[in-house]
């Protein structure tokens, strides 16, 4: 599906304005574009957005291919077999995954749930988590790290969690999860498509973590309050996202690794004109603590840049205790299931809060190939003082996978 969105984007944006048009009967958005849609874009949308669902996979239950849960950084294209269940009238939930990437990067799940548990608010679940990560990129820590000093690793790490979500009413949910994150193997960077950059074991020898044989086992627990009134959660038009949350890593080993981290994040949507023109901003900060003599892993600070966050920066350009971020992003309906976006996006990264700044910034504009109520495809092309970067993407930049992955952020993946 990802070629196929490719392929769309760049057919519109070529101008394929000579195919014929349809009736309102087959439309899947009620948004006006400038230019009146082509039938078969509408009709390769809707195709799309029946085959994908709601939330990147097929409805319903049985086998279906899992196209969306690799990090990033994993390369253009990730795919692979998944299935899942709901049984006792839908009350028990079960899904298993399995997914390899262009990079290959490796990935495999599996998740029980009990559903709709105290009269419907609640939900309580587990879920295993294994990923071999081949080429993380690191540049090392501060705001002033060098864009020559590119390095990478390869991470493994398997994490069991349990979880609970207390949805307090359609647009308040109070979430707690609790699990072991099995000791990290960091090692060189492996697989195809490398770029020749040194390893990250090497370069930067004296990072936080680098020089262990072995990582420690963390224990990590978290709590979080979400406030959510977004219309569509895969392409939203109106309403907004605020959320609040703190984690807990304890150190099972040494000790000398605990810490906790604090974020707040919010989103908003404003419609300018009807669904035609619609703004986009974005506000979030990731803050760390620790006790005096302890660090935090490299691989586990907070980072800035890549598709959804510093669009004119690679993939984990900036690593610091600290990191700050502030996006803005004007859309306008080109054909009903097209947008054109504008963007800026600012931030940094900062070993202390009180430093923290918004110097790092970039701009650039990209397409969005949607549904009514589901983003399939974006292109962005963003340009800051290191250079132009384009990324193809899958779902919305403000989509925030981080709400719906349970497991420990490991990598921090921006």
């Amino acid at each position: 599906m990802r070629i196929v969105s490719v392929a769309l984007l760049l057919s519109i944006a070529a101008g394929t304005a000579s195919a014929q048009t349809v009736t309102d009967d087959d439309a899947t958005s009620t948004h006006t574009g400038l230019v009146q849609e082509p039938g078969i874009i509408r009709r390769s949308v809707t195709f799309a957005n029946r085959w994908l669902g709601d939330n990147g996979t097929p409805p319903g239950d049985g086998f279906y291919a899992d196209f969306g849960n690799m990090i990033t950084g994993s390369g253009w294209i990730s795919a692979g077999p998944g299935y899942r269940r709901h049984f006792s009238r839908d009350r028990v939930f079960v899904d298993g995954s399995a997914a390899i990437s262009w990079r290959t990067y490796l990935m495999a799940q599996a998740r029980f749930e009990l559903q709709d548990l105290a009269a419907r608010h609640l939900t309580i679940g587990s879920q295993v988590r294994w990923q071999d990560l081949t080429q993380v990129n690191y540049f090392g820590t501060g705001p002033n790290s060098l864009k020559e000093d590119r390095s990478a690793y390869r991470l493994k790490n398997t994490d069991v969690v349990g979880y609970g979500t207390y949805q307090v009413n359609h647009w308040l949910a109070i979430d707690g999860a609790f699990g072991r994150l099995q000791r990290a193997t960091i090692s060189s960077p492996t697989g195809p498509f490398q770029s020749g950059y040194p390893s990250s074991l090497e370069l930067f020898a004296f990072a936080p973590g680098v020089g262990l044989d072995t990582q420690p086992n963390f224990l990590h627990g978290d709590a979080a309050i979400t406030a959510d009134t977004r219309d569509y959660p895969r392409h939203p038009t109106r309403g907004g996202l605020y959320r609040a949350s703190v984690t807990q890593y304890s150190d099972r080993d040494a000790g000398m690794f605990s810490f906790r981290r604090y974020q707040a994040e919010g989103l908003q949507f404003v419609p300018v004109r009807g669904d035609t023109w619609i703004l986009a901003l974005h506000g979030w900060g990731v803050f760390s603590d620790t006790s005096a003599g302890n660090e935090v892993p490299f691989y586990m600070l907070p980072s800035l840049g890549g598709h959804d966050t510093l669009r004119g920066y690679r993939d984990y350009r900036f690593h610091d205790r600290n990191m700050l971020l502030a996006s803005a992003e004007s859309r306008w309906a080109l054909l009903s299931d097209l947008d054109v976006a504008a963007f800026f996006d600012a931030g940094n990264v900062s070993p202390t809060v009180g430093s923290l700044n918004l110097k790092k910034t970039d701009w650039g504009a990209g397409l969005r190939l949607h549904a009514h109520d589901s983003t399939l495809g974006r292109l962005d092309v963003g340009h800051s003082v290191e250079g132009w970067y384009a990324f193809f993407r899958l779902e919305d930049p403000f989509r925030l996978s981080r709400l719906t992955w349970r497991t420990a952020d490991v990598p921090f993946v921006p």
